[in-house]
């Protein structure tokens, strides 16, 4: 399995490169955001890990950059930085997993396991990766959504969010389950990231109809009527 690191602290590249060649991966290693843009974007990996704090272009612009050109590659961050807007600010930008530093190598291992084990579950199933909600059709391989066949610009996270809703389809999820599925963050702090999410979404789908029911004091349901 191929992997591309960005991350310009030796130390912690050179434990990162170690330790995942020793258990059997091809490592690609990266000192900058720019060296990234202009040398392999081109090139097919099966994960990326990229550090927040980068000379330059940070980790952050660097993945939303990735997200711009709809490359959809499984992307761990890493970052010192651990408070929840940190979090949520990375995720937000497209990437798919968070991890603190320090932290421990086998919980990194199996970080990257679940992330691509997810991405190969995703390519596999060719017979549901068109899903047609009434006039709203998501293409799971390519990222992409027609409102009455007409495209729909989401952002990564719009995206999951959407798919999520979709896939609890005439189910009432609440806002605790839709923040540990689709930001991937287990925490009791109060926040309205999902209601702005469902906003942004309400805004983009439903000129003509709704979709997006609130169910007072619980969640949401998505149920086309």
């Amino acid at each position: 399995m191929q992997i591309l690191i960005v991350e310009d602290d030796r130390r912690i590249s050179d434990f990162l490169v170690k330790g995942l060649e020793e258990v059997g991966y091809v490592i690609t290693l990266c000192k900058s955001g720019e060296e990234v843009l202009q040398q392999y974007l081109s090139l097919s990996f099966d994960l990326m890990i990229i550090d927040v704090m980068l000379p330059g272009i940070d980790g952050i612009q660097l993945v939303q950059t990735i997200r711009y050109k709809k490359i959809f590659t499984p992307i761990l961050m890493l970052s010192a930085l651990n408070s929840v807007l940190d979090k949520t600010t990375a995720l937000d930008s497209g990437a798919d997993d968070y991890m603190t530093k320090p932290f421990h190598f086998d919980e990194l291992l199996a970080r990257i396991k679940a992330l691509t084990r997810r991405n190969q579950y995703d390519q596999l199933d060719t017979s549901k990766h068109i899903q047609d909600f009434g006039p709203i059709q998501i293409d799971t391989h390519q990222y992409k959504v027609h409102l009455n066949q007409n495209p729909v610009d989401l952002s990564p996270r719009e995206f999951k969010l959407l798919k999520y809703l979709c896939d609890n389809y005439g189910k009432v999820v609440t806002r605790q389950q839709i923040l540990n599925a689709v930001w991937g963050i287990h925490f009791e702090n109060p926040s309205n990231v999902v209601d702005v999410y469902i906003s942004y979404l309400r805004n983009k789908l439903e000129s003509k109809q709704k979709f997006i029911h609130t169910v007072k004091g619980i969640g949401y349901l998505f149920k086309v009527e």
